[in-house]
């Protein structure tokens, strides 16, 4: 008898918009014992820009865009993990260990798994090594009563981490959230977190049983009705550099008006006077994260790309903004040359 096929383990990174997923999983990717890594992302959105976020380990690093996995891009991941695998037994890509899926904010996970435990071309190459769900702390409460997918994202979680802590404060109000929500599953401080431990390999519970008590919906019951009625997705893209006069402003604009209306913003903007060197801005609801700058562009395409993520605000009102500010900072240093040269 043909010895049984080794299964590689995959875990899914789940985790309500602005949560901290992509964080955490660059944090593992720089873990020696998580060098072989291939990283699937979905996103919700009409572009995308996680996978370029994310600092890989191999070059498997691969996009599932428009749409999200508990809809139309399903069979999508079905395919994806058929062939990642088949190009890996072909030695067509790098060889990787495991895989790490990492869910858009607006999914739950419950779809992902039922991939992983029914689909046979999947279940006989992949095994389900666990859930780990992003709770961020500052804005976590408010997104657990207000928005279902969060409270599902947190119920089928093995391991929650807490994000954000030191924004927060005290966290015992929160945790005692996530108990009421889900008794059984890890809680830990991303701080004090330990990356290589983060996606080790749990014991398979995910039984029909204990997806259901979980309040998995079987697939002809879910639509997109949470998605499509208030949440708004749109892009600003430019192609040519801002100022950093322009940035500086946007980001005061953002600040000042974020609340709960603003689910998701996060961009990768080319900045004039950093050429080589792009500026990337996260913000999630009332908490707009100060600028970082990337080493280098991670790819070939240059052009400043804001993603917004939005409850009921739609892209025109956006748009304006922008507009005002790209103005604003056009008249500001006409008028500093002016005094200059006077």
């Amino acid at each position: 008898m043909a010895p049984a096929m080794t299964r590689l383990p995959v875990t899914v990174v789940t985790g309500f918009l602005g949560s901290g997923k992509t964080t955490l999983i660059n944090r593992a990717l720089r873990d020696p014992g998580l060098r072989n890594t291939a990283v699937i992302v979905n996103e919700f959105g009409d572009i995308g820009l996680d996978h370029d976020l994310i600092e890989a380990s191999s070059d498997a690093v691969i996009l599932l865009e428009n749409g999200c996995l508990c809809c139309s891009v399903r069979g999508d991941l079905v395919d994806t993990l058929v062939d990642l695998h088949r190009r890996r037994q072909r030695s067509e890509i790098a060889p990787f260990d495991r895989v790490l899926v990492e869910t858009s904010g607006l999914a739950e996970p419950t779809p992902v798994l039922e991939v992983l435990l029914s689909e046979p071309g999947v279940r006989s190459c992949f095994s389900l090594a666990g859930i780990v769900a992003a709770v961020d702390a500052v804005n976590g409460p408010d997104t657990l009563d207000r928005h279902e997918q969060s409270i599902k994202q947190v119920a089928l979680a093995d391991r929650i981490v807490l994000t954000k802590c030191d924004i927060a404060g005290a966290t015992d109000g929160i945790e005692a959230q996530l108990r009421r929500l889900n008794p059984s599953a890890e809680i830990v401080d991303a701080r004090g977190l330990d990356p290589g431990r983060l996606f080790t390999a749990l014991p398979d519970t995910w039984s029909d049983q204990a997806l259901a008590a979980a309040g998995a919906q079987p697939d002809e019951a879910h639509a997109h009705r949470d998605h499509n009625s208030r949440v708004r997705r749109f892009s600003v893209t430019r192609d040519a550099p801002w100022s950093m006069e322009t940035l500086r402003l946007f980001v005061d604009a953002l600040q000042t008006n974020a609340g709960p209306s603003l689910l998701r913003v996060k961009g990768i903007i080319n900045v004039a006077e950093s050429p080589d060197a792009p500026a990337v801005i996260h913000g999630a609801q009332q908490l707009v994260h100060s600028l970082a700058w990337m080493r280098g562009w991670p790819s070939a395409d240059r052009r400043t790309r804001i993603v917004f993520i939005t409850l009921d605000a739609g892209a025109g009102d956006i748009e304006d903004l922008i507009d005002y500010i790209e103005r604003l900072s056009t008249r500001t240093r006409s008028v500093r040359e002016r005094a200059a040269g006077a």
